[in-house]
């Protein structure tokens, strides 16, 4: 199985739908660029997961 570009956009998509709804209290006091680097961290980790399984099973 091997991910297309469009397949790594509509994960990335999913992924950040999917944190839209993570609200942390303490967080919303923090600056919001710190916020946003660790959304993308997370989004690149999930990613890298998914293509590391997707090069495991093809």
């Amino acid at each position: 199985m091997i991910l297309t570009v469009s397949d790594m956009n509509r994960l990335e998509q999913a992924a950040r739908v999917s944190m839209g709804g993570f609200q942390d209290p303490e967080a919303s006091a923090a600056p919001h660029t710190s916020y946003s680097s660790l959304r993308i961290a997370i989004v690149i980790s999930i990613v890298t997961i998914v293509l590391i399984a997707a090069l495991q099973l093809g």
